[in-house]
């Protein structure tokens, strides 16, 4: 950082993975399994639920029914 630039935080990197690989999982299986593949931050939801929708590097979202993932999407 030079006192010409601003101070930024550094952002999360977001894993190599394909969100859609999680569908079909036990949500707590693919708990288990973003966190071994470094996703920083997983989140559960109801499929209905209603959400802010920031977008965060390094967060996967799951959206579960019956213990299953239906639905999974990063940010």
């Amino acid at each position: 950082m030079t006192p010409s630039q601003p101070w930024r935080p550094e952002r999360p990197q977001t894993p190599d993975d394909d969100p859609e690989a999680y569908v079909g999982l036990a949500a707590d299986r693919a708990e288990r399994q973003a966190a071994e593949r470094g996703w920083g931050t997983v989140r559960r939801l109801a499929p209905d639920a209603i959400i802010t929708m920031e977008y965060m590097p390094g967060r996967l979202n799951l959206a579960v029914k019956d213990g299953e993932v239906v639905r999974c999407w990063q940010g």
